[in-house]
């Protein structure tokens, strides 16, 4: 029998009983149980789901289920992120003749998206799991698309890696007639991973906006801007740390682009949700990683502009970025989590939303009619 992690969140089975040659009395319609299947019959005895302000719940369990992602898939969003900014990047250095810059954002860039993507599969438990989910492709679901996405960077990120490693061998690699073909396909492989970065970098945001976890739904419209603004202040940190100072300016451009971005998109997020989805960002564990992540992304953003000149803060910022943008992954993943621990955050916002429906006016569709 398969066995998954929701199992353990089914209601305890009461024992059969063996009942010899006597007949069963069969219960009433308005009895609890479902008699002896010859008619239908009250599932679970009434709950009061409203009691003096607070909310409970079937079995005591949330009104959500969370999705059972662990630090792997933290790891995994981090990394992402990492690769498709490094990649933005390394399509820049290559256009603007920076070939050290260009090097190492793409050695980056396929080292992240390697590790992240061990770590999806980790996370999935089974290798197999990750190839099912090509058997088709759905552009209306982020994470169909966001698994070709990370196929199709993957290989282009794999192409690029291998001339560049061709290159600092000296070209002494036994690819023999293949190296031609390989340095032939560089400059179709930039533009395609160019291509992709942005998706890479944002999708996952739409992945986590399209569930039902309070805090994540309730962010949608600025979750895809929050990645994104964390993975360009990420790669820029990557590549102040990999790369000489008098080579990083794209990369301290980006990163402050990034930390501009990714405090305003917080911000704003933050601002549009209800109290209660917003709370899980601001309190326990997850507010605290959140709160530091933001310290870190203006202190890096600072030394980026300061660090022209010094490769000792230049590689000081950089690390800060990049612990900024996998503290900000880690704080809303477990941000989301969180909030469905507690019914409020859900049910709450839901009624403030209908109420807001019904005093605009709108109380002729599905929504504001039902109940």
């Amino acid at each position: 029998m398969s066995l998954t992690a929701f199992d353990a969140d089914r209601p305890p089975e009461q024992p059969r009983r063996r009942g010899g040659g006597r007949r069963r009395r069969r219960r009433g319609l308005g009895e609890v149980g479902m008699g002896d299947g010859s008619r239908e019959g009250a599932v679970v005895e009434d709950v009061e789901i409203e009691r003096s302000g607070e909310y409970d719940s079937y079995y005591g369990r949330p009104v959500v289920k969370a999705p059972p992602w662990k630090a792997p898939i933290a790891a995994y969003l981090f990394l992402g992120g990492v690769a498709g900014g490094s990649a933005l990047l390394a399509f820049g250095a290559q256009t603007t003749g920076r070939p050290l810059l260009r090097r190492n954002t793409r050695l980056v860039a396929l080292g992240a998206i390697g590790l992240g993507t061990v770590a999806l599969i980790e996370d999935l438990g089974r290798p197999e799991r990750f190839l099912n989910m090509m058997r088709t492709v759905k552009v209306t679901s982020p994470m169909s698309l966001g698994t070709w996405v990370v196929g199709g960077f993957g290989s282009l990120s794999g192409v690029l890696g291998a001339v560049e490693v061709d290159r600092l061998a000296g070209e002494r690699l036994p690819l023999g007639t293949l190296r031609p073909l390989l340095h032939a396909a560089e400059g179709p492989a930039s533009v395609g991973q160019a291509v992709l970065a942005p998706l890479l970098a944002s999708y996952t945001g739409a992945l986590l906006g399209n569930t039902v976890v309070p805090t994540w739904e309730a962010g949608r419209g600025h979750l895809p801007a929050l990645f994104a603004s964390s993975a360009s202040l990420a790669a820029g940190g990557a590549a102040m740390v990999t790369t000489p100072a008098k080579e990083a300016g794209p990369a301290r451009l980006l990163a402050v682009a990034g930390v501009a971005g990714d405090v305003v998109s917080m911000h704003r997020m933050k601002e549009s949700m209800h109290p209660l989805e917003r709370e899980p960002l601001e309190t326990g564990a997850p507010g605290q990683l959140l709160v530091w992540a933001e310290r870190l992304a203006v202190v890096g953003g600072i030394g980026a502009l300061l660090g022209r000149r010094s490769r000792a803060l230049s590689v000081a910022s950089g690390a800060a970025l990049l612990t900024a943008s996998a503290l900000t992954r880690f704080g809303v993943l477990h941000a989301g989590l969180e909030s469905v621990k507690d019914p409020r955050r859900v049910i709450e916002p839901q009624k403030a939303r209908l109420a807001a429906r019904r005093a605009a006016g709108i109380t002729d569709d599905s929504i504001t009619t039902v109940g």
